[in-house]
């Protein structure tokens, strides 16, 4: 009895009260953000009446915490020992979702259990991370092999597939997260470059594909201005990762500057499409790189010639992704969110309306439900997706300061506590959850007003639904757990 109690004692003193405090103060906030979406005129203040949503949202924050209790109540070492399992577990059921979900909106990915739904989807992220910092907390682990790199990639890439496959974009796209955790653990700065490079040159390449570039007609905006970024880079990458001043000038004299005397021709003597000269320049840089890195016996040069070619393949495959992979709302909102239409009916029609709400709350908002966009129904999925739009309604500039503040709080805390892990199973992790909160709040706040793409990503412990509030708690508190048996023995 006496060792339970000191067994009790020793979990409460170690376990990291701030943050759960947060997560307390996040809940509550969100509980009164779904009542305020979800409250109509014409009813009482029933928002303990389980037919409502805010009734509903008390059952899934009671369970959560009872979710919480439990996990703090299991020994760390069980998840390090089962995370293979829980991953295989989850993995299986991800495959399995699409043959036992129901149609939702288009969606495949909600398994009907009763009188309620649950989306796999939100508990492979905790799994996933498990696995992974399983993985790359083994001994022999170095993310400079590329054959352990790379079994981490398809870990982390696996869900992501199946979550395609039930036609969950938005929630695939989540597991970029993990390259943040990658970078943390010494994935080279290279690799994270290339997937901003790829993003900049897809908004680039699309927005401006159809703009002639300085009244040639022949020659488009967009692509000019991504191949030429691409001949830009590379002299960067030959500068800060060789050294060598030669390959240097020599890619940044006869590349860029043949490209100016090209652009010149073109507008004063005969117009004609220059992106065919950036093109031909680009294959005599790779070829040049290429043979240098035979010649020098240095992979560098090769590594800088195949981010140049790679760069070119998706840069001349990116609108052929767009008109014919993507789904034809993807291509839409993506579209909107580039300008290149306008659809206040259609796909920007929810940006629009939760942009009016936002900026219609002001300072300090008009009060705990007095707003008129949610409360009259005009933003759709004000309770789930774009349920911050209800507190810069309601609450306004000072209500979604404080909102943004706790989630800053949080996600400072979180490094702080990866950071003090004294072996790499709970940094790993620890980091792992700070990536997924931090991709699931910017992107989600910032496609409620219109600065990323609407990909379909709940606010954490804000959006309603039981699914994603109960993926959010495992995943927090299976790290909180991990840090409070810390000292507990001395691992890697």
């Amino acid at each position: 009895m006496a060792q339970a109690n000191d067994k009790q004692t020793g979990l409460l003193g170690s376990v990291d009260w701030f943050t759960i405090v947060i997560y307390i103060a996040l809940l509550a906030l969100g509980w009164m953000s779904v009542c305020g979406a979800t409250y109509n005129f014409d009813q009482g203040l029933n928002f303990f009446d389980f037919d409502t949503r805010s009734g509903m949202q008390i059952v899934w924050i009671a369970t959560s915490f009872l979710l919480a209790l439990v996990v703090l109540s299991i020994d760390e070492r069980i998840f390090d020992s089962f995370s293979y399992i829980i991953y295989a577990l989850l993995m299986l059921l991800l495959l399995a979702t699409p043959f036992l979900a129901h149609n939702i909106k288009g969606s495949m990915s909600w398994i009907k259990i009763g009188p309620f739904s649950l989306q796999p989807a939100e508990f492979a992220k905790f799994a996933t991370a498990l696995c992974v910092a399983k993985y790359m907390s083994h001994q022999d682990y170095n993310i400079a092999r590329w054959g352990h790199f790379l079994v981490t990639c398809l870990l982390i890439i696996t869900p992501m597939v199946l979550i395609v496959m039930q036609r969950e974009t938005g929630s695939a796209l989540v597991y970029l997260a993990f390259f943040l955790m990658l970078y943390r653990e010494g994935m080279p700065g290279s690799i994270l470059f290339a997937g901003v490079s790829a993003v900049l040159f897809f908004v680039v390449g699309v927005r401006f594909a159809d703009v002639p570039l300085w009244g040639i007609q022949a020659t488009s905006t967009g692509g000019f201005w991504v191949l030429l970024l691409i001949q830009f880079f590379a002299v960067v990458l030959l500068r800060v990762y060789t050294r060598h001043l030669g390959p240097v000038l020599m890619v940044a004299g006869y590349g860029l500057g043949l490209t100016v005397a090209a652009l010149c021709f073109s507008k004063y003597v005969l117009p004609f499409d220059v992106t065919w000269v950036q093109l031909l320049l680009l294959c005599a840089t790779i070829a040049y790189l290429l043979i240098l890195a035979l010649r020098r016996r240095m992979a560098r040069y090769a590594y800088i010639g195949l981010f140049a070619l790679g760069a070119l393949a998706f840069h001349y495959s990116a609108n052929f992704v767009l008109d014919n992979v993507m789904e034809p709302h993807q291509q839409t909102r993506i579209r909107v969110l580039l300008g290149m239409e306008d659809d206040p009916r259609g796909a920007g029609y929810n940006v629009i309306q939760a942009k009016i709400a936002i900026g219609s709350g002001g300072l300090r908002g008009k009060g705990f439900l007095n707003g008129t966009q949610t409360k009259l129904k005009y933003v759709p999925e004000q309770d789930t997706d774009f349920i911050f739009c209800t507190v810069g309604e309601e609450e306004g500039f000072l209500g979604c300061a404080v909102v943004l503040t706790l989630f800053l709080a949080l996600i400072l805390r979180l490094i702080h506590l990866s950071e003090r892990q004294p072996y790499a199973f709970g940094r790993i992790y620890g980091y792992s959850v700070m990536s997924i909160f931090l991709f699931h709040v910017f992107i989600n706040v910032g496609m409620v007003l219109g600065l990323t793409p609407v990909i379909g990503i709940p606010l954490p412990f804000f959006s309603y639904g039981g699914s994603s509030l109960w993926g959010f708690t495992l995943l927090l508190f299976i790290f909180l757990r991990i840090d409070a048996g810390r000292n507990r023995f001395i691992r890697k």
